[in-house]
């Protein structure tokens, strides 16, 4: 080694270890915001409270530049980058390098375009199986998804195409700033946790149970809603707008075989108060995007919707999470007698994780 490399090499071994010792530590200033947080709420109206608040975070933000300023980035920590991007998207994103593909568990994601016009930015990413049929053209990110950047504004991301040959999904993303204003020369950050593939989708499927045996439920019980849908207006004022945070459900029964979709179960359907309810159960929800909705249609094509829907969750004895869906129809008995029951339900057959992340720069169009 010449005598000038190995001057350069003990200097950049000095100065990483000198930036070691600078570096605060992830728990020093997760303490420090979360210390100024609990400081605001028990003083929330005092200015005292509210300047020791925003003092901690000038100084956690000072802590985090100055990290980030470092050969060492402090991207390449996911919860140093999470801290960064909560205290300072704009400091975050500066120093996040850029990378345009991933690779995690044999799937490899790709920014493969990037472009801005005006207050409109979009690029498009692709993501493809290397080792398997995981991706297809069903994939769902299952709101996984984080597109962090470093100014206010609205975004989305959505599947654009498929190619099966290469088992290739390409995403659009799209970033509008607010204000109208350019955002050329900044830097996105595109991630993605889990997705979904494999799904099957039943539509307009018969349930083939006699409806005009339909009596009373057996047995109710009052449940803490956990998600509450109104369709019909006249339920608006009794349930939406006084957030009923109790209501009455079925007791959960055996699934009925007549329901026939794998991943949803038929656990009840009886009268409450004069009212026809239907419930179904997902096992492991966190596992699946597995839904639907039910429909009541007679001969002559007449559609009957539930007036209302509303979910609760509860725990089994194993320890697993099971959702239970309720949807509530405005029907009397000797109504329904004429009708059949139809349903459109969604099946997600499986589920990746992984942890992908992409950063790109933005370039205005010349």
């Amino acid at each position: 080694m010449h005598k000038e490399d190995k001057y350069e090499c003990l200097l950049k071994e000095r100065y990483q270890s000198l930036c070691s010792y600078a570096a605060p530590s992830e728990r020093l200033l997760r303490d420090t915001i979360q210390k100024a947080r609990r400081l605001e709420q028990k003083h929330p109206g005092r200015k005292s409270g509210r300047a020791v608040y925003k003092g901690a975070i000038v100084l956690a933000s000072a802590c985090i530049c100055l990290y980030a300023a470092m050969p060492v980035l402090a991207a390449s920590s996911d919860s140093m980058y999470r801290l960064m991007y909560h205290v300072s998207p704009q400091a975050a994103q500066y120093f996040m390098p850029v990378e345009l593909s991933d690779t995690t568990n044999g799937i490899q994601m790709e920014v493969v375009s990037a472009s801005v016009r005006g207050n409109t930015a979009q690029a498009y990413v692709t993501m493809q199986d290397l080792e398997g049929d995981r991706i297809d053209r069903t994939i769902d990110l299952y709101d996984s998804y984080s597109i962090n950047r470093p100014f206010d504004s609205s975004c989305h991301c959505e599947l654009v195409g498929y190619e099966e040959s290469t088992k290739t999904a390409t995403f659009l993303i799209t970033i509008e700033q607010f204000g109208n204003q350019k955002i050329g020369g900044d830097k996105i950050t595109f991630t993605v946790g889990t997705f979904l593939s494999g799904k099957k989708t039943y539509q307009d499927l018969l349930v083939p149970l006699e409806l005009s045996h339909i009596t009373d439920a057996a047995s109710v019980q009052e449940v803490e809603v956990q998600g509450l849908g109104v369709s019909d207006e006249k339920w608006m004022d009794a349930l939406w707008k006084n957030s009923q945070k109790y209501l009455t459900a079925l007791v959960p029964a055996a699934p009925m075989p007549q329901f026939s979709v794998d991943g949803i179960d038929l656990t009840g359907i009886g009268y409450v108060d004069g009212m026809l309810h239907i419930q179904t159960a997902v096992p492991d929800p966190l596992e699946s995007d597995n839904h639907g909705e039910f429909y009541l249609k007679n001969d002559a094509g007449k559609t009957v919707n539930s007036a209302y829907s509303f979910s609760y969750s509860e725990e089994t004895q194993q320890g697993k999470r099971v959702d239970y869906h309720n949807e509530v129809f405005e029907i009397g008995k000797d109504e329904l007698a004429g009708y059949r029951l139809y349903g459109d339900f969604v099946i997600s057959g499986k589920k990746t994780d992984g942890k992908w992340r992409v950063t790109f720069p933005l370039e205005e169009e010349k």
